[in-house]
């Protein structure tokens, strides 16, 4: 699997601190159009901040980010190119509860002006049938179980039309029975050419659907490589160990 040479994420020698720790140190990483891309490593290796800062949830301190051409530097400017390009779909679902499906996903178009209310509702029935649950539109999000939640969460996203996802380990939350409901969705998606960025430990999934690799551990992006060298032959120790870990045996 080739990505495009397009480049639409490039993240250059960027740092986070918080107060005296750091969380990201010297992280450059670039992703193609179409290119989907799994990082991984032990909890507090700085996955979760990264991702977070390409969609400048968080703020980093040093380095540069650009999306699709466009440099975050805060501006309106860059923020516009954050919401028009990426989408991001989180550990907790973060719909909100007094709205049904429908209006969570309608919210966002409507509010951006993209849309009119009508255009919006056929948008949000389009990709609630992509993620396989559109006889749910009408219930509220506490009706509905944690898999068909986080189902609705992504379509949210994909109702913006992004050209990137991001997927910050989207299944930790969930039962162990719900977690193949929402991974095949996200199979689907990266089969369709979405340009993808997942924190996440399916390893099952990331063999499936990964171009890239990415393995971090201290802030540091240890070993980036293509899923088949990563998983049969990878370079470094500390990525050894950790797939010895969680790989079953």
């Amino acid at each position: 699997m080739q990505a495009a040479e397009q480049k639409v994420i490039k993240v250059k020698q960027i740092s986070k601190f918080f107060g005296d720790f750091q969380a990201l140190n010297n992280v450059s990483i670039e992703v193609g159009l179409g290119e989907r891309v799994v990082v991984c490593g032990p909890s507090g290796s700085g996955k979760s901040t990264l991702i977070r800062c390409i969609n400048q949830l968080e703020v980093h301190d040093g380095g540069v980010i650009e999306i699709d051409g466009t440099t975050l530097d805060g501006s309106r400017n860059s923020l516009r190119a954050i919401h028009a390009n990426v989408g991001m779909v989180f550990q907790q679902f973060n719909l909100f509860p007094h709205l049904s499906v429908l209006d969570n996903l309608t919210l966002g178009p409507v509010r951006s002006g993209k849309v009119t209310q009508s255009e919006a509702r056929d948008l949000a029935m389009n990709y609630l049938e992509r993620v396989r649950i559109p006889e749910q539109a009408e219930k509220f999000p506490a009706q509905l179980s944690g898999g068909q939640q986080q189902r609705v969460a992504i379509a949210r996203s994909l109702c913006m039309e992004p050209k990137i996802m991001l997927f910050d380990e989207p299944t930790s939350a969930l039962d162990p029975e719900m977690i193949n409901e929402v991974l095949d969705v996200m199979v689907e998606l990266a089969e369709s050419g979405m340009t993808m960025v997942c924190v996440t430990h399916e390893m099952g999934f990331a063999r499936r659907v990964a171009d890239t690799m990415v393995f971090m551990d201290y802030g540091q992006i240890v070993e980036k490589s293509d899923t088949d060298k990563f998983f049969r032959n990878p370079e470094s120790d500390r990525c050894q160990e950790f797939l010895q870990q969680i790989l079953p045996h």
